[in-house]
């Protein structure tokens, strides 16, 4: 296989022929731009999973992993970031992860490594948004109508449909309000469950607490690789390039900026749904928090209006998460379909654009039809995919750019972050994919239940 062009074949003149980057990644956005991006890619409904997460680890080691994986992310972005800036500087602005890996580590087989990992990862929270969005339509749809005939797989379908419409934006700067939007809509789902947790909690309906780990001691490890995968999965998002190719040139300094707008957003959304949530449910938390809030049988724990509300504010926020990580596909589809030469809304592109885009969403929701256990995939996914390319390759990454001396402590600092997580990934991987096989019996294609 032959590998991709080295550093001094990505001067910021190519990009001038570059279809992928003159009308998907266009470079336009403001430092909050970039903000909004971060906060959609990592700020999601997955942040309900945190209290299912601490059932496997338990208080002080879930607050451990919380903190530890929050401040790791935030440190490995803001290296990535560096790298970025500093190719910038050299007259090598990158606009793609894959890329950037090939040209700082001069190994043609990584660029392919890090497309491979980018687009399971993006396809495959392409499918889960469509899946948690068609959940959201039949939640309501059954409080509203019990005895309905309609299933999961038809509103998957009506989700697919408007995703299909909404993918027709053509860059992702184009998507900078939709994912102000989103940030204020993370805000208010976590705003009503917290509450609602925090409600049930006091009330003389509380359930009984019990927050006892698994029996067995393989259990407990098992369970801790996993929930710690699941966190891992929650605070990745593997796109962190492609976000700082939307800032506008120079976008040094910038992107520090929306990482700590991101991030301010991340402490009040995970620690008070993780907290709350795991106070509350303990040892039962479900996969889903809204979940624990409307059992299978009696009443709802929570207001109806608070469910109703919060699930519409996750329905909503899911497209935007759909449509940020489908950039990353339609910046590929574009960069080999797209002719430079004509206007970004001429018939020559935008028919291919139509086309292309169209298919892709259409295959994500039939995947999501066929598959509604996709949310047993989350923590393999984070094993195998958010881990290597947010744990490890940006400690990599800076060290090959900047070359700390082996007696720094930021080079040791990168080197043990490294071994760490690689560990604890391949640990990760392990236990998630015996989760896997073990819910296996449960699995049924085009089922209207998802699997917890």
């Amino acid at each position: 296989m032959a590998d991709p062009p080295r550093s001094d074949m990505f001067p910021s003149s190519r990009l001038d022929s570059d279809a992928g980057a003159l009308f998907v990644l266009q470079s336009k956005g403001e430092w909050w731009h970039a903000g909004f991006h971060l906060t959609t890619a990592i700020v999601g409904p997955t942040i309900l999973t945190l209290p299912y997460a601490f059932r496997g680890l338990g208080w002080w080691l879930g607050f451990v992993c919380l903190t530890t994986m929050g401040l790791v992310t935030f440190y490995a972005y803001y290296l990535m970031s560096k790298v970025l800036d500093h190719c910038e500087k050299s007259g090598r602005r990158h606009i793609r992860f894959r890329e950037l890996a090939a040209d700082v580590l001069g190994s043609g087989w990584m660029f392919y490594v890090v497309i491979f990992i980018q687009t399971a990862i993006n396809t495959g929270i392409g499918i889960g948004a469509i899946l948690l969005a068609g959940q959201c339509l039949d939640i309501m749809y059954s409080s509203i109508f019990p005895q309905g005939n309609l299933k999961l797989y038809e509103f998957i379908a009506m989700v697919t449909a408007v995703m299909i419409v909404l993918s027709q934006l053509p860059s992702f700067h184009s998507l900078r309000h939709i994912n102000c939007a989103s940030l204020l809509l993370s805000l208010g789902y976590t705003f009503l469950v917290v509450g609602a947790c925090i409600n049930l909690g006091l009330s003389k309906h509380a359930p009984k607490r019990e927050y006892s780990l698994e029996p067995s001691d393989s259990g407990r490890v098992f369970s801790a690789f996993t929930s710690i995968s699941i966190i891992a999965a929650i605070f990745g998002n593997g796109i962190l390039p492609e976000i700082q190719a939307t800032l506008a040139p120079p976008a040094t300094g910038k992107m520090l900026k929306g990482l700590i707008l991101c991030y301010s957003v991340i402490f009040f959304t995970f620690y008070s749904a993780a907290v709350s949530g795991y106070w509350v449910f303990g040892s039962n938390s479900s996969s889903n928090i809204l979940k624990n809030l409307m059992p299978d049988e009696g009443p709802t724990l929570a207001p109806i209006v608070v469910i109703g509300l919060a699930v519409i504010f996750i329905l909503l926020q899911l497209f935007a998460i759909g449509l940020v990580y489908s950039q990353v596909a339609y910046e590929i589809m574009e960069k080999n379909s797209a002719d430079t030469t004509q206007g970004m809304f001429s018939r020559r592109n935008l028919v291919p654009r139509l086309i292309l885009r169209t298919l892709y969403m259409a295959f994500c929701g039939f995947m999501a039809a066929m598959l509604p256990f996709f949310g047993d995939i989350n923590a393999v996914v984070g094993a195998f995919g958010f881990i290597p390319l947010d744990f490890v390759l940006p400690m990599l990454l800076y060290n090959m750019t900047y070359k700390p001396t082996k007696r720094s402590f930021t080079y040791w600092i990168n080197m043990t972050i490294m071994v760490v997580f690689t560990c604890a990934g391949l640990m990760g991987a392990f236990s998630s994919v015996r989760k896997l096989v073990l819910d296996a019996n449960k699995f049924k294609l085009f089922s209207s239940e998802v699997v917890d």
